[in-house]
């Protein structure tokens, strides 16, 4: 399973749905999800390019072509859910998603960045407690890529040290766990000079130690190309962590699959 693809319906990617498709059918995977960036603060850069009634229907256009061969879900990535609530809670309400990603790519409607630029020394501190903000109260399923910040800060500010921020990473955990929010293996930074997955082996162990469950695997593709991209990396990391099962969604609904 693959639950996390951007297309031409994000402001980020050209790819098409069909080719995204056929790329997984290619390499053996049963299950993706559809999750296009969708922002309703016409601040952020994701603002404006979404237009749910063209994806849904190609969606489903992709559902009817390739059924007996790939089970495609429809789900979306918000960034800030947690701000402008009531405008995603409208938006949303009626589309009936299956699957919802939380993120946070931007700190008072700056990139990360321009953030980590503007106040390097606090930047990461910053973003976990926007982070923790966002878990408290987002009706979202999954926590994407939990320590996005070190994609942007690894090579100019360096990596983080988890126990320097560890109070506030469980906080964030310890929340995500009593609203039954999960998280994802994103593996798009073993395609890079990060060389680490996001989260790192460490939050994901401490969300295991405290109780969490609820885990997707994301290859968070642009692309055709890497569509499963590191995927039998991240199992054999859920599996190294002491996962038992990975979650796929319907409707909003966590489903576990057992892994082997």
């Amino acid at each position: 399973m693959d639950y996390h693809h951007h297309t031409n319906h994000s402001f980020d990617s050209t790819a098409s749905m069909v080719e995204i498709c056929k790329k997984a059918i290619e390499n053996e995977i049963q299950e993706i999800c559809f999750t296009e960036h969708f922002s309703v603060n016409p601040l952020a850069p994701t603002y404006g390019h979404m237009v749910f009634e063209n994806y849904l229907q190609e969606i489903r256009y992709c559902q009817e072509q390739f059924h007996t061969q790939l089970t495609i879900k429809a789900g979306i990535e918000l960034c800030e859910p947690h701000l402008l609530k009531e405008q995603y809670d409208k938006t949303l309400q009626p589309l009936d998603l299956d699957f919802i990603l939380g993120s946070v790519h931007n700190l008072k409607n700056q990139k990360l960045r321009l953030a980590l630029k503007e106040d390097p020394a606090t930047a990461y501190e910053r973003y976990f407690t926007e982070l923790y903000h966002m878990v408290s109260t987002a009706d979202i399923d999954i926590i994407a890529h939990f320590d996005l910040m070190k994609r942007y800060a690894y090579k100019e500010y360096g990596l983080y040290n988890f126990q320097e921020h560890q109070e506030i990473i469980e906080q964030i955990v310890k929340k995500a766990i009593d609203r039954n929010i999960g998280m994802e293996i994103n593996t798009s930074g073993l395609r890079t000079g990060l060389k680490q997955t996001l989260p790192s082996i460490e939050i994901l162990r401490l969300y295991i130690e405290l109780g969490g469950e609820i885990l997707t695997v994301g290859s968070d593709s642009h692309t055709a190309k890497d569509v499963g991209a590191n995927l039998a990396d991240a199992y054999a990391l859920a599996k190294a962590c002491g996962f038992n099962y990975i979650y796929k969604f319907e409707k909003r609904k966590p489903i576990p699959v057992k892994l082997f």
